[in-house]
């Protein structure tokens, strides 16, 4: 999930980018591709270690931007596309980012038929799901989305000053079983540093995923390259382990 920098960077499966983005030049497009080792969301190693190959395409105008982005998808959703748009902005050192992201899981309905086996039994899908872990939650409730547009959609807020950002989310459209959040009322919090070549992040998980806390360290060796490691924190029973992700992006 990667929409304008400021913000999705924070939610997708490539190196976490904690500072806010103020606009491009007016009437800018651009696009961009992708791979990542792992699809690592908010914490979750969502691809089970495999790679995520994805790629956006982004219009600017002002402080105006919209834009599209596609993934491969994760071990449980398969293919991902985000829609989103939004207004950003910096004023007395302050920068400012706010907007709408519709997350759509096009390949998740081709599971509604099998859906009553993964909500009795998710090992007999898939034999490494841990029928107690927040993936095993996930992967059910992702396969008893339509997979249609609208189904899951979070506005979000954003705001850096100088090397710290603080990053808002907030659920306002479940659908009918849209998949990853466990209530409408679901958020996810995040406070960022960086350092020169350095970040970190703390995230917090609010009406979902048992409130689950997890701390991103990262690593930009130059503007494609960069390594990413998550640790779960106040882990609560779900058994998640730390996890490193490599990630490469260019400009097309």
């Amino acid at each position: 999930m990667k929409f304008r920098k400021s913000a999705m960077s924070l939610a997708v499966a490539s190196v976490v980018s904690v500072g806010a983005v103020a606009p491009v030049a007016a009437g800018e497009l651009s696009a961009s591709a992708g791979v990542a080792t792992s699809y690592l969301w908010r914490g979750f190693d969502l691809g089970k270690g495999d790679a995520a190959f994805s790629a956006s395409l982004d219009y600017s105008e002002g402080m105006f931007y919209a834009g599209a982005w596609v993934s491969s998808g994760d071990a449980s959703a398969g293919t991902e596309y985000d829609l989103y748009m939004g207004l950003a902005g910096e004023a007395g050192g302050l920068s400012w980012d706010i907007g709408i992201v519709n997350y759509v899981y096009p390949s998740a309905g081709d599971g509604m038929s099998i859906a009553s086996k993964i909500v009795s039994n998710p090992a007999a899908v898939d034999p490494e799901i841990d029928t107690h872990s927040v993936e095993s939650i996930v992967f059910e409730d992702y396969y008893t989305t339509e997979g249609s547009i609208g189904d899951f959609m979070e506005v979000y807020i954003g705001l850096g000053m100088g090397p710290v950002s603080l990053m808002h989310y907030s659920n306002i459209e479940s659908g009918e079983g849209y998949g990853p959040a466990e209530s409408d009322d679901y958020n996810y919090t995040t406070l960022g540093f960086e350092a020169g070549s350095f970040g970190i992040t703390y995230g917090v998980h609010d009406g979902g995923f048992n409130d689950y806390d997890h701390m991103d360290l990262t690593y930009s060796f130059n503007d494609s390259l960069g390594f990413t490691y998550s640790i779960p924190l106040d882990d609560e029973g779900n058994s998640l382990e730390p996890v490193l992700v490599a990630s490469y992006s260019f400009s097309l």
